[in-house]
């Protein structure tokens, strides 16, 4: 069957809302706070898989169809992941930001981290190497705490096992590779129990859910790109405040802070996008 490039066939806003409703209900993934154009486009993805001509026919599929459930979910929270993505921005970080938060750790020998949206844990298991690393002998003086946030269960699940595929390690480098992963076959290998230990994951609507706080260190990268604008304002700001003093936020490098978050945030490092909490 030759399918046309543009879906749906008929667009209609009415059912468009319906189904953004339907999604909400049985997913929980709010649509109404992302940006609309990617969404649609988001969703034309599924509605060319199945064939279906408008938002009625796509939602009547979803109702009854828990396989396409997931599938939606998958296609609506995918991103692209990998261990040291953008490996400049953690050199940056581990040159520019450490030195002065660890000099200032003299009493409180704790490290909190947050990796908000951390997807399938590429991001919490890089941050854990770059402190080990940082840190060297020092490292066990600490109490290293890592948290990976993410509204995917089935991600969440994926880093709890730490299992990566070689596609995904080609930043990581060998050094890396022989230390903290062990090879589980020709193109896996698992994180080692060393950095397991240090991560932990847990299922959080950054958008909804409980407000975090106590932190030295906030990732929270490529995913408020999707989010209108408005919705972003608050995010930083919940992140700020998020943030113990001197703390840092790390954001991706195609994103800019909005609202309150940008008179509040020093900027340290602006090409790597890393800002700090100022005291």
């Amino acid at each position: 069957m030759n399918l046309p490039d543009t879906f749906p066939l008929h667009e209609d806003e009415k059912e468009f809302a319906g189904l953004k409703a339907i999604i909400k209900k049985k997913t929980g993934f709010n649509c109404d706070e992302y940006k609309q154009a990617h969404l649609k486009r988001r969703l034309a993805v599924r509605l060319r898989a199945n064939g279906s001509k408008s938002y009625n026919e796509y939602a009547e599929i979803l109702l009854n169809n828990n396989a396409e459930l997931q599938k939606l979910k998958e296609t609506l929270t995918v991103n692209v992941t990998e261990l040291f993505r953008n490996p400049e921005t953690y050199e940056a970080f581990s040159r520019i930001a450490l030195p002065v938060m660890i000099k200032a750790k003299v009493d409180n020998r704790s490290i909190r981290v947050w990796s908000a949206g951390c997807s399938n844990g590429e991001e919490p298991y890089s941050i854990a190497i770059m402190l080990l690393e940082f840190l060297g002998a020092s490292a066990r003086r600490y109490n290293i705490s890592i948290l990976g946030t993410d509204i995917d269960e089935d991600s969440l699940k994926k880093g709890e096992n730490g299992i990566y595929q070689l596609k995904q390690l080609e930043k990581t480098g060998k050094d890396r590779l022989g230390r903290f992963f062990i090879k589980k076959d020709d193109d896996s290998y698992q994180v080692t129990d060393e950095i397991r230990s240090l991560v932990r994951f847990r299922y959080h609507d950054m958008i909804s859910g409980p407000v975090l706080y106590g932190f030295d260190i906030i990732f929270c990268r490529n995913v408020t790109i999707y989010f209108e604008q408005k919705l972003q304002g608050k995010l930083y700001l919940d992140f700020y405040n998020a943030l113990n003093e001197g703390g840092y936020f790390v954001m991706g490098k195609t994103e800019t802070l909005t609202g309150q978050a940008c008179r509040l945030f020093k900027a340290v490092d602006i090409r790597e996008r890393i800002y700090q909490k100022e005291r």
